[in-house]
């Protein structure tokens, strides 16, 4: 099935929350715990969610998942659960990644490894590890990888 990758238009906010909500569920699942759990409607804003490039992909005209980046970083990717493994991650990084100039970062959660091979497969190398606390949850603790990828690879 043939994947569209398209901006983000505002009548695309109810799929993308739906989206994220689902999915982070599985990404705590995976790293730091469901107590960690914030919706997108709690966290878009705050986390920087439009604050540079919004992409959707889409599959037989639904949307099944979405990437932001924003100078140089990816600061959200999330694949609809229906939908994993099936590309679509990877097509949405490839679309974030053919018009980056320089090096792009990003970061997973220490124990979320579908998305830390996605990112390794695609030439990222994890650059540092960090311990620390969430954003916006001082009482979740967390451990992340800080991943890069330079250009031309």
């Amino acid at each position: 099935m043939t994947i569209c990758i398209r901006p983000y238009a505002s009548h695309d906010w109810d799929f993308l929350a739906h989206i994220h909500d689902r999915a982070r569920l599985d990404e705590l699942r995976l790293s730091v715990g469901l107590n960690a759990f914030r919706t997108l409607a709690q966290t878009a804003q705050g986390e920087g969610l439009f604050d540079g490039q919004l992409y959707v992909a889409e599959q037989d005209e639904r949307i099944v998942g979405f990437i932001a980046a924003d100078e140089g970083e990816i600061t959200w990717l999330y694949v609809d659960p229906d939908h994993y493994r099936q590309g679509v991650g990877r097509a949405l990084l490839r679309h974030v990644l053919i018009t980056a100039k320089g090096r792009m970062s990003t970061s997973v959660l220490d124990g979320n490894d579908p998305a830390l091979q996605l990112y390794l497969s695609e030439g990222f190398e994890i650059i540092e590890t960090r311990e620390g606390t969430l954003q916006g949850l001082d009482g979740v603790r967390a451990r992340g990888h800080i991943l890069a990828r330079r250009f031309p690879f």
